[in-house]
């Protein structure tokens, strides 16, 4: 297996294991939010799943200057309306990966157009499947406040 295929194989699981906390969410409970200044539980999972969009563009060096997302104006319907949205943006950023060679993802620096910071791009797959997994527990306090059932994500 080449290094290529462990990182698409660590966000899959990454994102199986999202989608089942995401699916204990009751459709009552979307615009729950800790506080004033957190995010709604569904705007969580849409900035989970519209990150792909953007890491994609940032993985491939085009530029983030005009970036508009193509979520702008969509309204929130259901957790299953966003996955099946998100899926092709989902395919085109691990089809991305996919063709990146060992010696692309050791030697490659990506620059995080956020804080200007370079990394390698296979460490920067890498965070990128860290960012989701911040996420993922994020949402699982929110089911937890909300005295929700917590799905079993270690099976």
């Amino acid at each position: 297996m080449d290094l290529s295929e462990l990182i698409i194989l660590n966000l899959t699981e990454i994102r199986l294991k999202s989608i089942k906390i995401w699916n204990a969410l009751p459709k009552n409970l979307y615009n729950w939010k800790p506080d004033e200044n957190a995010m709604t539980a569904i705007e969580m999972i849409r900035h989970v799943l519209e990150a792909d969009y953007g890491w994609n563009i940032i993985i491939n060096n085009k530029s983030m200057l005009n970036y508009e997302t193509p979520w702008k104006n969509r309204p929130f319907l259901s957790v299953s309306d966003e996955l099946e949205f998100a899926e092709p943006y989902r395919k085109s950023f691990l089809a991305s990966i996919a063709k990146f060679s060992d010696t692309e993802l050791s030697e490659t620096l990506i620059t995080h157009p956020g804080n200007g910071e370079k990394k390698i791009l296979g460490k920067y797959l890498l965070r990128i499947g860290y960012h989701e997994s911040v996420h993922a527990g994020q949402f699982l306090s929110y089911l937890r406040a909300m005295k929700l059932q917590r799905p079993q994500i270690w099976d």
